[in-house]
């Protein structure tokens, strides 16, 4: 079983700095101005060298996405109750999920996980590795134990080594649980030592006094718990779908994996297994800015910057599903991108 002390041992090794170097040379002499498509050269450039080849493969890659319920939802904090979750996560099993729908467009495998979903049987087409039937509510007591969190985090870890196993190549972001954007902003407000008025937004559609009230929760929970190491702010306000995600990210740093992440639970999970983790933020590719205003400011914690905007705010890792199409045109142009050699022309200089 993992333990504080075993996590803190885990080595991340760092992308090849050698690779990305010759990626961003192979753009250079592509037929185009220099940084003419702007993020997603570097983007392709990473991928590279976290892949370790300057021909790097997206051809299989899966969006987990992460189930589990919450038990502050009966603070009042969302728009909608805790049956939702299970209502949802059935539909991602069953194939007809927004996620489910987008990712066959996107040629994304959609893997549905039960982390910690409020209920007793075993949902069809979903991953069960359930650590218990919900969070506590962390206005009266910690979200988690320690221990559970930890299992949380191995299991993430333990999924993503089975996937790279068995080909993938990259991997997404996706989460559904109830009154986690509530969670998340615990997480974060305590992470970045932010008033949680600067963080908490209004999640699935609060009006103004649902928007009061969760801020006042997540506020009164933050400075009950917050003082914590990285660890014990995410066992006592988190919940088990950020906690696996933390672990999703930590395990394909550790497989040579990108992994690409969804909106500001993800995120949330992101940040908190560089916390625990260095050097885990190398192998995360950011996909879409959010609609919550923490999504920018654990990306910017983490030097990364959204390569979509859209006012999203769906979840289920919609918006890491729909960079797909995006990261597939520009790999194309990468990989089989006119040369200027092949129209005997100049190339442009770079000027540092």
């Amino acid at each position: 079983m993992l333990t504080r002390e075993k996590l803190s041992k885990l080595n991340i090794e760092p992308p090849s700095a050698a690779i990305y170097q010759a990626s961003r040379d192979k753009w250079d002499g592509i037929s185009k101005p220099i940084d003419g498509l702007g993020d997603f050269e570097k983007v392709v450039a990473r991928i590279a060298a976290i892949q370790g080849t300057v021909a790097p493969s997206l051809d299989k890659r899966a969006a987990v996405i992460m189930c589990s319920d919450n038990g502050v939802v009966e603070e009042g904090i969302s728009q909608t109750g805790k049956e939702i979750t299970k209502a949802v996560a059935a539909a991602l099993g069953s194939g007809i999920s927004t996620a489910c729908t987008l990712g066959r467009s996107a040629k994304v495998d959609i893997i549905p996980v039960d982390m910690g979903i409020d209920c007793d049987e075993t949902i069809d087409g979903v991953i069960d590795l359930k650590v218990r039937k919900g969070t506590r509510n962390f206005v009266k007591e910690p979200a988690m134990t320690e221990d559970e969190t930890l299992l949380a985090i191995e299991r993430g870890i333990e999924l993503t080594k089975d996937l790279a196993a068995k080909g993938y190549k990259v991997i997404a972001t996706g989460e559904m649980g109830i009154g986690n954007t509530t969670t998340s902003a615990g997480v974060l407000s305590a992470l970045l030592h932010e008033d949680s008025e600067e963080i908490v937004g209004r999640g699935s559609g609060l009006d103004d006094a649902g928007l009061s009230r969760k801020r006042e929760v997540v506020k009164a929970a933050v400075n009950k718990y917050g003082a914590g190491d990285a660890l014990e702010i995410l066992a006592c306000l988190g919940g088990y779908d950020i906690a696996g995600l933390c672990g999703l990210c930590i395990g394909a740093a550790l497989s040579h994996l990108p992994v690409v992440v969804d909106g500001v639970i993800s995120t949330t999970a992101a940040l908190v297994a560089e916390r625990l983790v260095p050097g885990v933020k190398e192998y995360v590719i950011p996909s879409h800015a959010g609609r919550e205003k923490g999504n920018l400011m654990a990306l910017g914690k983490l030097g990364l910057a959204p390569l979509i905007e859209g006012n999203m705010a769906l979840g289920e890792g919609t918006g890491a599903i729909m960079l797909f199409p995006l990261l597939d045109v520009v790999m194309d142009y990468y990989l089989g991108g006119a040369e200027f050699s092949d129209y005997s022309i100049d190339e442009y200089k770079r000027i540092n």
